[in-house]
This record gives structure tokens, sequence and C-alpha cells, in this order.
């Protein structure tokens, strides 16, 4: 029996880390684009996307670059999502040419919403778990769906207790 709770098996992300990690979703993306391997914009979904959407579109010059906000969570509670802040619709269209970036896909729910409503659109996240993969067209790193990934932008430094053991 595990008495941890769910978000007690974490995976911590470093500011190196996701820099690093970024940085092979775009190595990734490259040449991959609609427009003789160019893509048209990067799209972060907020709140998470915007640092590896950031980094994706300097690797890859990109420079129209705007955001779509989805709310899918309370805390480490997921909610229904829902769309609160759109990109503009005469750059999205049906999503040609667009690519999509998140931190992470969890359930698919959000990834799902987005790309109801952009169904040509290219979707990236840089952390994928099992049960939203299929809602990814590109990744770079697979946690298991019991992992909560701990990212730098909501973590402060401080002593933590060893899994084992007092010392």
């Amino acid at each position: 029996m595990n008495d941890r709770l769910p978000h007690e098996k974490g995976f911590h992300v470093s500011w190196d880390q996701m820099h690093r990690d970024a940085r092979a979703l775009a190595w990734r993306l490259d040449g991959r684009g609609p427009d003789e391997g160019a893509w048209k914009a990067v799209v972060g979904i907020t709140r998470g996307g915007l640092v590896p959407a950031m980094i994706v579109a300097r690797e890859l010059d990109i420079r129209v670059v705007d955001t779509i906000s989805v709310k899918s969570y309370s805390h480490q509670s997921q909610t229904e999502a829902k769309v609160i802040k759109s990109p503009q619709a005469e750059l999205m269209g049906d999503g040609t040419g667009i690519l999509i970036v998140d931190d992470l896909v969890d359930s698919g729910k959000t990834l799902e919403l987005v790309r109801k409503l952009y169904p040509k659109a290219h979707f990236a996240t840089v952390y994928a778990k099992p049960s939203g993969r299929p809602m990814v067209d590109t990744y770079i790193t697979e946690v298991s769906q019991d992992t909560w990934i701990f990212f730098p932008w909501d973590m402060a430094l401080q002593y933590v207790q060893p899994f084992r053991g007092a010392d």
C-alpha cells in the first residue's frame, strides 16, 4: 500500500532542465512546419506554456507569438477546461502553420479543447503523461500518470526531508 498523496510522487524540474528540454523540443520541431519547414506563429498555452513557447520561438526564430489562456486547474485539482483568452482570430484560422506549445499534457482535456478550436495546428509539449499523449503531436519526456511535476516557477528553495530516514 502506498501512503503518499498523488502529488508526493514528484518530478522536480529546474530552470536549467526546463531550458534544455524546451530547446530539445525546438530541435525536434525544426523544419517540420508546413511552409517549407517554417511555422507561421507560436501560441503558448498560459500559464505553463509561456516559458517553453518563448524558448521554442527564440530557437526557431519565430517572431509571431501569441497566447491562449485555458484554465483547467485550481491548485492541484483538475476542473473542466475553459478558454478565458483566445489568440488573434485572423492569425489562427484553422491552425494551419501554427505551433501550439504547453509545458505538460496530463489528462489531455486542455489540448482536446484547443484542438477542437484549431484542428490543423501542431501541438507540442515538453512533458507528457500517458492519458494525454494522444493529444500531442510532439513531446520530449514522458512521465507516469501518477507523477506530479513541480515546475521551477512553482517552487522555492528549501530543505526537503529524505524519502527514507531522517538524515
